[in-house]
């Protein structure tokens, strides 16, 4: 299939005006054979007039074929763009998940360090509870996270699946790419961090200094 769409569509037919008809011939006064023979001649001059007529028609089928063959190529293209743009909100959807998932975790450590820091000043006698909330919010934050990448993963993996399938049917394009995006890094990153966290407070080593 062409990859390219074609910048000027089919050129319309030009609107023919409809000639008259021939008109019925007199026969008064001729034989038999003399008004066959004038009969047989309306008829040719009738069937030449159906033929121009056809012809037209032809043409005018022509040109609504060359339509529907360009709106079969823009819906392809357009059902092409669905798929990258339902690649792109599935993305913001990671995304979302990983704001969420950063918060816990960031609060998460933050109550742990800073209720560390109290019990090593002896402001507080025991840090044990809020360490152990910290240690919820971060763990709850990786979970998160972590289930977010995997239905990220399998719906991105569904999506590409049935976009193989289209572009092998013909029905679309397939043009672009369908890279890994680079939100699901990101999100990797996170989830390191984040399980370097939770090492950090669980067995108290000083992984940030």
């Amino acid at each position: 299939m062409a990859s390219k769409l074609p910048k000027v569509g089919p050129e319309r037919p030009k609107r023919v005006k409809n000639p008259p008809l021939p008109p019925l011939p007199n026969v008064e006064g001729l034989s038999a054979d003399g008004a066959s023979v004038t009969y047989s001649t309306h008829r040719t001059k009738l069937s030449t007039h159906r033929t121009d007529l056809s012809e037209h028609r032809t043409d005018l089928s022509e040109f609504r074929t060359d339509l529907s063959t360009e709106r079969t190529e823009m819906s392809m293209r357009r059902t092409g763009m669905s798929f990258q743009r339902t690649r792109m909100s599935d993305d913001r959807t990671l995304m979302s998940v990983i704001r969420t998932s950063l918060s816990l975790i960031g609060f998460g450590f933050t109550i742990y360090q800073a209720f560390q820091k109290l019990r090593d000043a002896g402001a507080i006698a025991s840090a044990e509870a809020p360490r152990n909330f910290g240690v919820a919010l971060v763990t709850l934050g990786i979970l998160m996270l972590l289930i977010g990448m995997v239905r990220h993963v399998k719906f991105m993996s569904e999506l590409n699946a049935t976009r193989i399938a289209m572009a092998k049917e013909g029905l679309i394009f397939a043009e672009s790419t369908f890279p890994v995006s680079s939100t699901f890094w990101i999100a990797v990153a996170l989830l390191l961090l984040g399980v370097a966290a939770i090492i950090s407070m669980v067995f108290r080593i000083a992984l940030f200094g």
